[in-house]
């Protein structure tokens, strides 16, 4: 029997301990998307208790803390960190199989030098050795620690970005810091704060703001200048893949009720968001950029929380959508104007892998390894089955030497260790295949799909010099 967390965690053969400590375990990390706050990096946030790194804004934690029925006052309330830190060790030592307990526990053992495991009985003892090591760290000391090589945050287009400025000024970190743009309030003309939001967008595009036109005319200056400030992506926050197809002047149409506030019945909002994903995925190419597509999420299921907390609190699932005809349609209409760009594509539904894959595969080519992609597996997937759910999907329809690998997809500077749990599962997976005589035990060609999959194919991918 294994110990728990040993050197070899989830290494089960030789070759799978070989890969990864001789390849993957030392790589610096590509993190191409999380939400971490860039003024935070800025500031060097510092810490007075793990509880503030670890569990405030978590909502992978807060759900496990619930789901044991901890009361929301030693969750989000008004509950001392302590009794917080304690409310969450209660929860983690009942949740064997859930990636959280690895996560925690590969967390405490590398920023903390903590072994011993955490429970009821042992989270006052690890409380106090945490809390000696935390004031010796902060955010840029955790990011340092982590070997990051680059860190993509996740901007607005009205963002002013200038945390991001004054980090590139400053030049003291070794981290790429770079902004990526997430347009979704442009593109969601049912919110009720949506002509506030454009009235915004128009203010810092310089564009006054009547037609579709301007919209695009205001997209593309805010393009430009997160272009000048280093980003080299997008990212987009899709409920699902819209396309409904319609002229300038139906757009328009739909563009003026939804700045008067009015209702949009569902196929004018998909016509105003086909029109300007269309748009955006040009703007994209155009700039050499990457584009993200996250679908499959409903949130703020429940409204009684949503109304008392706000969004982003663990009130989110699993969406089931019908994908595949509006993927291809929508793909297809980017490629028939000689625009798609690189493009990952992520569902929160595992079921959704095949299709998005498949039909992503139509549109590969034009000289570019792995030139769509299917996303590392997302939110409520990335866990050993979801992770090798994944990766499985992309070797039998695709290339998976071209995978582009791990993200953090995270607010916490500590989950950096996510990519750590990834080499891991990737590294057991394929050795595994090797061990099997799925594929030739080739040195040369095994160190180079795990130093790519890892951290390589990522670098050349988005093409941002480090």
């Amino acid at each position: 029997m294994q110990s728990f967390m040993n050197d070899d965690f989830l290494l089960k053969t030789d070759t799978a301990k070989h890969l990864f400590h001789t390849y993957a375990e030392s790589l610096p990390i590509f993190d191409y998307h999380c939400h971490i706050s860039p003024e935070e990096i800025w500031e060097d946030k510092s810490f007075e208790n793990i509880t503030q790194v670890w569990l405030y804004g978590d909502h992978y934690k807060w759900r496990i803390m619930r789901a044991v029925g901890i009361d929301e006052k030693y969750i989000t309330g008004d509950g001392s960190d302590y009794d917080k830190f304690l409310a969450y060790a209660k929860a983690l030592s009942l949740a064997i199989g859930n990636p959280l307990y690895h996560w925690s526990h590969l967390e405490l053992k590398h920023y903390f030098g903590i072994t011993e495991t955490l429970s009821e009985k042992t989270a006052p003892m690890i409380w106090e050795k945490a809390n000696a090591v935390i004031k010796t760290l902060s955010a840029r000391k955790l990011i340092e620690m982590s070997n990051v090589a680059l860190i993509a945050t996740t901007d607005d287009p009205v963002d002013d970005l200038h945390f991001h400025q004054m980090i590139r000024e400053q030049g003291a970190m070794k981290t790429k810091v770079v902004p990526a743009f997430r347009p979704d309030k442009a593109l969601e003309p049912t919110r009720a704060d949506f002509p506030a939001y454009i009235e915004q967008l128009s203010k810092v595009s310089g564009i006054s703001i009547q037609t579709i036109d301007d919209v695009k005319a205001a997209l593309h200056a805010r393009i430009a200048y997160f272009h000048e400030k280093g980003s080299r992506l997008s990212d987009h926050g899709l409920d699902y893949i819209p396309f409904a197809k319609a002229t300038d002047a139906e757009v328009n149409a739909v563009l003026a009720k939804a700045l008067l506030g009015q209702p949009l019945t569902d196929l004018e909002r998909d016509q105003y968001r086909t029109a300007l994903l269309i748009f955006l995925a040009g703007e994209y190419y155009d700039f050499g950029w990457v584009q993200q597509w996250h679908v499959a999420a409903i949130r703020n299921n429940n409204v009684a929380l949503f109304k008392k907390l706000g969004a982003d609190v663990g009130n989110d699932a699993i969406m089931d959508v019908h994908l595949a005809k509006n993927q291809a349609a929508l793909m297809n209409a980017c490629s028939e104007r000689g625009k798609l760009p690189k493009t990952i594509l992520y569902s929160l539904n595992p079921n959704d892998n095949y299709t998005l894959f498949t039909i992503g595969g139509c549109f590969q080519g034009e000289g570019i390894p792995g030139k769509i992609q299917l996303g590392s597996a997302w939110w409520f997937n990335d866990h050993i089955d979801g992770m090798e759910q994944q990766m499985r999907a992309y070797a039998n329809v695709g290339v998976l030497g071209e995978f582009i690998g791990m993200l953090t997809d995270s607010r916490s500077f500590l989950s950096y260790f996510r990519h750590e749990y990834f080499r891991r599962i990737f590294c057991n997976l394929i050795g595994q295949w090797v061990e099997d005589g799925l594929y030739p035990n080739d040195e040369e060609m095994l160190k180079k799909i795990v130093e790519g999959v890892c951290y390589y194919n990522a670098v050349n991918y988005f093409g941002m010099e480090l």
